[in-house]
């Protein structure tokens, strides 16, 4: 089976190019959702991040969010010793789903892809961009957050340059019909070398 990474800074439209390859017929793995649900399901994620965070990490049986992400969004020992607990969890998740589709190819969006050492697992990586002011005018708009945070959340990022210098397709996620049209182009490309 074909591994295509899938990734891009926040705000670049991952989740809406992700969307493309589904509505063409390709499986996709959206690794940030299965994180979440593992760190509300798995008891084992579950005591280690309140040992990590204290009981705060989570309200109920539901993650704290605001109280996570002020801290590892802050403080870089928490957000790797928080994905160090999460990802391993996350990838065998991953290996198991994928042999279970039938398809040419499956998509992995990771938005940290290249950063957590993913992109060497992937056959092929496909990178969205935007440019960093539609970005933030994006989040704003969809997150109900603040400018700080989401500079934050960018410096915990690969930048777009280094990214694509290790992508081999890029998608300018801009206007949505010429995306829509590199995701049928790449689609095309991927499928010639299945």
């Amino acid at each position: 089976m074909i591994i295509v990474g899938l990734t891009g800074g926040i705000g670049s439209g991952k989740t809406t190019v992700a969307k493309q390859f589904l509505e063409i017929g390709i499986p996709v793995y959206i690794a940030d959702e299965e994180a979440k649900r593992l760190m509300r399901r798995s008891k084992i994620i579950k005591r280690k991040l309140i040992k990590l965070f204290g009981k705060e990490a989570y309200v109920g049986e539901e993650l704290n969010k605001p109280f996570l992400a002020n801290i590892i969004f802050n403080d870089k020992n928490y957000l790797q010793k928080m994905n160090a607990i999460v990802h391993p969890k996350v990838a065998r998740h991953f290996e198991k789903w994928v042999l279970k589709q039938e398809a040419p190819y499956v998509i992995k969006e990771v938005a940290i892809l290249f950063e957590n050492g993913g992109h060497n697992t992937c056959d092929f990586v496909i990178t969205v961009t935007a440019p960093i002011e539609t970005r933030i005018k994006r989040l704003l708009k969809r997150d109900n957050t603040s400018y700080e945070k989401i500079e934050a959340i960018m410096k915990n990022q690969w930048t777009d340059e280094e990214k694509v210098k290790q992508s081999h397709f890029v998608i300018e996620n801009i206007e949505l019909e010429n995306t829509k049209k590199q995701v049928v182009k790449i689609h095309k490309e991927i499928l010639k070398k299945a």
